[in-house]
């Protein structure tokens, strides 16, 4: 039997293509057995692969869980590095899930603000991450974003569901953009609202920090030299962390 696999950023740089087919015995298989077996098809990208996480059908699945030939796959890298130009470059991408939206277009604040406004609340923030123009001393031409836009949606969500959770009544609107973002540009818009301001400032950072760690939206770094996949934390990556 035969698994396509879905890949991203470096990884997809490393394999050569945005997806592998990789050929299984029997039906199923363990997330750690396909990352042996990915390892063992691309040795030169096998440090890349252990350290990255399975994705089923849009969800992040554990090494132990199994995987069949009628599961979407996708493996999930944490930081990679690469030069070649991402495939979503020319195409045009605008897909939204609730509150939340994944688009190439430029952002605006005010768009997803609306989206949280109630006169039941007391204060609103609205977060915007723009590309700066210099990072650790190098000089940035433009970033550029690519993301496995139907989880990324789902786990968008994910997060507001997580902040209602912990700040009753609070509304939450993310919208991040991918392709390329020029200096000075939005590649993320965060807007939260809650009946008080002490809940609305935790809430606004708890969404930015949780974004890193668990939406699958990669970043690379454009450089007048080079360039860099960001994974979406530092340090250790674990997105199956409960919160």
């Amino acid at each position: 039997m035969q698994l396509v696999i879905r890949v991203f950023a470096g990884l997809s740089d490393a394999l050569g293509a945005s997806t592998v087919p990789i050929d299984i015995q029997g039906e199923t298989l363990t997330g750690a057995e396909l990352k042996e077996l990915l390892s063992r098809a691309y040795p030169a990208a096998s440090g890349l692969i252990r350290t990255a996480f399975i994705a089923k059908n849009q969800a992040y699945a554990s090494d132990n869980d199994l995987l069949s030939v009628t599961d979407e796959i996708a493996v999930i890298p944490p930081v990679s590095g690469g030069q070649q130009e991402p495939a979503f470059r020319s195409s045009v991408v605008d897909e939204s899930l609730g509150l939340h939206r994944i688009t190439t277009s430029p952002l605006t604040a005010d768009e997803v603000f609306v989206k949280v406004a109630d006169d039941e609340h007391g204060a609103s923030l609205v977060f915007i991450g723009t590309t700066r123009r210099t990072t650790l001393g190098q000089r940035t031409v433009l970033l550029e974003y690519e993301a496995y836009v139907p989880m990324a949606l789902k786990t968008l969500k994910q997060i507001s569901d997580e902040i209602r959770s912990r700040w009753p009544g609070s509304l939450t609107a993310i919208s991040h953009r991918i392709g390329t973002v020029p200096v000075g540009e939005t590649s993320v818009v965060i807007a939260v609202s809650t009946p008080h301001r002490a809940d609305c400032y935790e809430a606004s950072r708890y969404a930015i920090e949780r974004l890193k760690e668990i939406v699958p939206i990669w970043k690379k770094e454009v450089w007048e030299d080079g360039s860099q996949w960001k994974g979406p934390q530092s340090g250790p990556w674990n997105p199956m962390r409960t919160t």
